[in-house]
């Protein structure tokens, strides 16, 4: 159905990256490129003073190595991990590498949460693509 599939892929808790990534194998073309893609927040200034000097570079190591672990399972898929602001940094890759479709995960509302989260939300209004949420 599709010949490239970007996921966006989140390790907060209540996001079913791992349903995101069974998606997108299922709507991939045989032969399909699969990018997962992890955005790491920058750190804000106040905070930054507070952290490990290595923690980036640590986080980076460890996202990579889970990401190339869920890769694994996929024919034809590719990891990468970039610095941003989540749904800006997700818009900007998409535009750049023009995948067909965008598999992302959101949380499960609750009563205190009815909507898509904030980076799903503005992937589905912005994306130049096809968008399946997953939750």
């Amino acid at each position: 159905m599709y010949d490239h599939i970007l996921v966006p892929v989140s390790f907060e808790e209540g996001r079913d990256s791992a349903g995101a990534v069974e998606v997108a194998a299922t709507l991939a073309d045989e032969g399909a490129r699969i990018t997962l893609l992890h955005v790491i927040e920058k750190l804000p200034s106040y905070a930054a003073a507070y952290v490990p000097t290595d923690y980036v570079e640590n986080a980076r190591a460890a996202i990579e190595a889970e990401l190339a672990r869920m890769a694994e399972e996929l024919p034809g898929a590719e990891v990468r991990v970039v610095e941003g602001h989540a749904g800006r940094t997700i818009l900007d890759w998409a535009a750049e590498h023009a995948p067909d479709c965008i598999v992302i995960a959101s949380h499960r509302p609750g009563m205190q949460d009815l909507l898509l989260g904030s980076t799903a939300t503005q992937v589905v209004r912005h994306a130049p693509c096809a968008v399946h949420v997953i939750r």
